[in-house]
């Protein structure tokens, strides 16, 4: 329903306002507290301290954070390239083919992180594929978890163009790979853009399946943020979650800033 009254508007934004300030900002804000309270006994933390970012950046928990980074780029620009080549590939497949594909790729989305990540340890705890207490077994379990993502969204974005600007340039005699690079990449750069920065968030937080497989030299930030606070370290938990949120913001607005230039500068000769 359409909302024409300056009246309801306002009540419609008021709303929104509470709820976001409650369900977001709020648990928020109490993070960033906690990451910097020496004590908390009362309704504000006290004796306010940045002793614990000092050990957010330093030791295991910086360890832990690089471990995150390393493995955020690598599933996401793997499941990027992997969902892009899936969605340009089941384009011109039969129909009945192509839902096949689509149902295969969106299949982990169905299934718990959880189970996901005990299935891959099931799988791969054994010869010949023997992954287990290394870190490629992570970087698999991130892979399958974000894949349905980056296909979907690329996939959307190629059913979307114009075919015509393909079939233009094949005509003036360009080859299919030329066509694939000039045409239609720079036309799929700003969906693929996106489905990176979301594989990027979903990575750099992923805790479910993680915790099924991490080695010991191969833990993320978010496994070792639940065991900082397994062991009642709240605080120091704190510090390395805004740690985390800082270095996932970072990572979108970078991939932000190289988005435009890539779709905005198409190809003028094929």
């Amino acid at each position: 329903m359409l909302l024409w009254k300056p009246r309801s508007k306002a009540l419609l934004w008021t709303v929104f306002g509470v709820l976001f300030a409650v369900i977001v900002l709020a648990p928020l804000v109490m993070i960033v507290l906690a990451s910097f309270a020496g004590r908390w006994t009362g309704v504000l933390p006290s004796a306010l301290t940045g002793t614990q970012y000092a050990q957010a950046l330093s030791g295991e928990t910086f360890a832990s954070l690089a471990v995150s980074v390393q493995t955020g780029v690598i599933a996401s620009a793997v499941s990027v390239l992997l969902g892009t080549w899936a969605a340009l590939a089941a384009e011109h497949a039969p129909r009945r083919l192509r839902r096949w594909v689509d149902t295969v790729f969106h299949l982990p989305i169905a299934v718990p992180s959880v189970v996901l990540g005990l299935a891959l340890l099931v799988a791969f705890s054994r010869p010949p594929v023997l992954l287990n207490g290394t870190r490629w077994i992570v970087l698999i379990g991130h892979l399958m978890i974000l894949l349905p993502f980056s296909y979907s969204t690329v996939s959307a974005a190629v059913r979307r163009a114009d075919p015509q600007l393909a079939l233009a340039a094949a005509s003036l005699g360009a080859s299919p790979a030329r066509v694939l690079l000039r045409v239609r990449i720079p036309v799929l750069l700003p969906s693929m853009a996106a489905s990176a920065s979301l594989a990027l968030a979903m990575s750099m937080g992923e805790l479910g399946a993680t915790m099924m497989l991490f080695p010991p030299d191969w833990r993320t930030l978010p496994a070792s943020v639940f065991a900082l606070t397994d062991r009642g370290q709240v605080f120091l938990a704190s510090a390395s979650t805004v740690v985390l949120l800082l270095v996932t913001l970072l990572g979108l607005v970078i991939v932000g800033l190289v988005q435009p230039r890539s779709a905005s500068a198409p190809s003028r000769r094929v």
